[in-house]
């Protein structure tokens, strides 16, 4: 069942790293140049920290 939430969760990562990158962009009144690194580093730090609370959550739940 495990992989299911981490599914799940990724995929859900994947839609808000794109908000979140859209909202800077928006904010900062440009497009990056290197967006798909930009991309990728809001996901792995929004990954990283996610999946550790869920191995976190499964564990004590």
């Amino acid at each position: 069942m495990e992989i299911v939430y981490f599914t799940a969760v990724g995929i859900g990562l994947y839609f808000i790293s794109g908000w979140v990158l859209d909202r800077i962009e928006r904010a900062r009144g440009a497009r990056f140049g290197n967006r798909s690194l930009i991309f990728f580093a809001i996901i792995l730090v929004l990954a990283l920290v996610s999946f550790q609370l869920m191995q976190w959550l499964l564990k004590t739940g």
